[in-house]
């Protein structure tokens, strides 16, 4: 496994690879990894024959009262992660390499980031795009993979593909969890031991949303409410950021006046303290 930290020798590496006829699949991160990053690396490794990992953490997509310079860094311990599951390059520049001094150009998103976490964290999906469309055109990939535990981030980023016409196909990953069904992040470890017995009741009032809408519930109020209901029964510490159901492709969010007629992403973002964990699932009718 081959460690990178200039962009330009990262480039060099993966334009060497696409000419040689490999397939590149890359795996952005911010390090600190666990079992869900590392199912995005296995997803790679299925579908490509070169996997490209970055381990950055991106200081553009973080807000000024938001965890940047606490957030982990574990770098010595995820390329061991990294170099068994078959990783091949692991990218890991400095901010003052992927921003040089005087950066002035960055990628603006303006419908979908609008809602759910980007109505909260302005500027914060404007910094994933930024980054994102910086480290494809480093590493040159035919496939990126995406956890869907960041529902707004993947299809933002499928939107940024889209209408930048780069030509690479956005793979969208499943959710692992743990097993007590708390959807794995980084951030999970800075919950207490009481914060962290109440955080499973995110996946828990979304699986009581899917299971009513199973059986036929159609009402946004209605759906809102269960899992409203169990946020408050079963994490009473935790204070909601948002819950929506917003429409799957704009986002937009729907009223408690309509019904769920097309396909809808039921997601949630809750407080514990500080720490701010994010959920979702999906509806089709």
């Amino acid at each position: 496994m081959q460690i990178i930290e200039s962009p330009a020798d990262l480039q060099l590496a993966a334009l060497a690879l696409r000419s040689a006829g490999e397939t590149i699949a890359l795996v952005p991160t911010m390090g600190n990894l666990h079992e869900g990053h590392l199912s995005l690396v296995r997803t790679a490794r299925a579908m490509a024959t070169r996997v490209i990992v970055s381990d950055f953490v991106n200081p553009t997509q973080f807000g000024p009262n938001e965890d940047y310079a606490a957030y982990p860094r574990t770098f010595e311990a995820d390329c061991a992660l990294l170099e068994r599951e078959g990783a091949d390059i692991v990218f890991h520049p400095s901010p003052e390499a992927m921003y040089p001094d005087g950066t002035s150009v960055s990628l603006i998103e303006t419908s979908l980031s609008k809602h759910l976490c980007g109505a909260s964290r302005p500027g914060h999906f404007n910094g994933v795009c930024t980054v994102v469309a910086k480290l494809f055109l480093l590493a040159q990939p035919h496939i990126a993979v995406f956890g869907q535990k960041d529902a707004q981030q993947l299809r933002v980023l499928r939107r940024m593909v889209r209408d930048l016409n780069f030509p690479i196909q956005v793979v969208g990953a499943p959710i692992v969890r743990e097993p007590d069904g708390l959807a794995m992040s980084s951030r999970n470890q800075y919950l207490t031991p009481a914060q962290r017995l109440e955080a499973p009741a995110l996946h828990r009032a979304l699986e009581a949303c899917s299971t009513a809408f199973a059986s036929g519930e159609r009402s946004v109020a209605a759906l809102r409410k269960r899992i409203l209901g169990i946020l408050s029964a079963s994490a009473p510490s935790g204070v909601p950021d948002y819950v929506t159901l917003a429409d799957d492709e704009t986002l937009v969010p729907l009223d408690d006046a309509d019904t769920v007629s097309r396909p809808v992403l039921a997601a949630l973002a809750v407080r514990f303290g500080t720490t701010r964990l994010i959920d979702n699932t999906e509806l089709r009718p």
